[in-house]
């Protein structure tokens, strides 16, 4: 089983030149009326796009708008798992991808043929799987689960259940340490949510000492230990505007701070500081997509994703089933 693509480089749409004047704004507007179709943008995506993006969410809310549009063709402004998702829950829509090489480095750590060796030596094992994965992760799961309702839905399977977590060891040690359970973990990592550095990070809070640390589970322990909020990225940004604080720092990749500037421009976002050179957190994959190739992937429908039925559908069965549990527990 594998998931296959529009061979892009061959056609060369990607490296055509785009007119310097053209207003790129307009121009994905009039697209998006044209051919029906609907832009999704991950919270990490740079601001330009989620300016433009007809919603803007999580992997969750993602998940859920992707499973009720009606547009004809969805543009996914994030990576590559996140457009299979789309495509899983769409199977006669258009799924599209501004850069076909937007991976994911926490999904690229557990290959799938390397974790169903894993879940073979685990046999009476159910394996949960974090949404940010590959459709081949998702095909061996049993059930998937976000950053936003995994302590839940874990909390409601009986406490003798075995369980195997993959693929973010983070997440699932910070589950394992919420919930009191034991549960097998994958080792896989974010690498943006493992490039904080403790040394920098203390010596900012003592520049601002009235700050919230405000971290996403996929962080390390040692980060989720001073954080004042862990959650996923919607419950960090819902946070940082509910919250009277004046000032967050925040544990995460810094494209959500656009959206809380928008939601709180009276307050001041600090990104936590990363342990390179560079001194900046922000994840490559997800930068990858830009406006000039959203535009081009919207105006050629190219690169689309596409996928054999039989992956397809067995991916979809864990995602069908944390649907359930989500609207049973008043998730969504």
């Amino acid at each position: 089983m594998r998931v296959n693509s529009v061979e892009v480089e061959k056609k060369g749409f990607l490296d055509m030149p785009i007119d310097p004047n053209l207003d790129l704004f307009a121009e994905i507007e009039k697209l998006k009326k044209e051919k029906n179709a609907v832009l999704l943008a991950h919270y990490y995506q740079e601001s330009d796009i989620q300016d433009v993006a007809d919603y803007i969410g999580d992997s969750l809310g993602l998940a859920q708008y992707a499973a009720k549009t009606k547009a004809d063709i969805i543009v996914f402004a994030g990576v590559h798992f996140m457009a299979e998702t789309a495509k899983i829950l769409n199977p006669n829509k258009k799924v599209l991808l501004p850069d076909f090489k937007a991976g994911c480095s926490l999904s690229d750590s557990c290959p799938p043929s390397l974790f169903a060796k894993f879940k073979e030596k685990h046999p009476d094992h159910m394996v949960i799987s974090y949404i940010n994965c590959s459709a081949g992760i998702k095909a061996l799961s049993d059930l998937i689960c976000t950053s936003g309702n995994a302590q839940k839905m874990i909390n409601c399977l009986p406490k003798d259940q075995k369980i195997i977590f993959a693929p973010d060891k983070n997440l699932g040690a910070y589950i394992n340490k919420q919930t009191g359970r034991d549960m097998i973990l994958w080792n896989g990592a974010c690498m943006v949510h493992e490039i904080f550095s403790v040394e920098k990070i203390t010596k900012l809070k003592e520049r601002h000492p009235n700050a919230l640390i405000l971290a996403h589970p996929e962080c390390e322990e040692f980060l989720l230990n001073i954080a004042d909020f862990i959650g996923s990225t919607t419950q960090i940004l819902n946070y940082s505007k509910n919250s009277p604080c004046q000032e967050f720092i925040v544990a995460t990749e810094t494209g959500i701070i656009h959206q809380m500037i928008k939601d709180s421009p009276e307050k001041i976002f600090i990104p936590a500081p990363p342990n390179n050179s560079c001194a900046c957190n922000d994840c490559p994959h997800m930068k990858l997509n830009t406006l000039e190739k959203l535009y081009l992937c919207m105006k050629y429908e190219t690169p689309e994703i596409t996928m054999h039925e039989d992956l397809r559908l067995a991916a979809k069965q864990p995602i069908d089933k944390m649907m359930d549990m989500s609207r049973e527990l008043g998730l969504i």
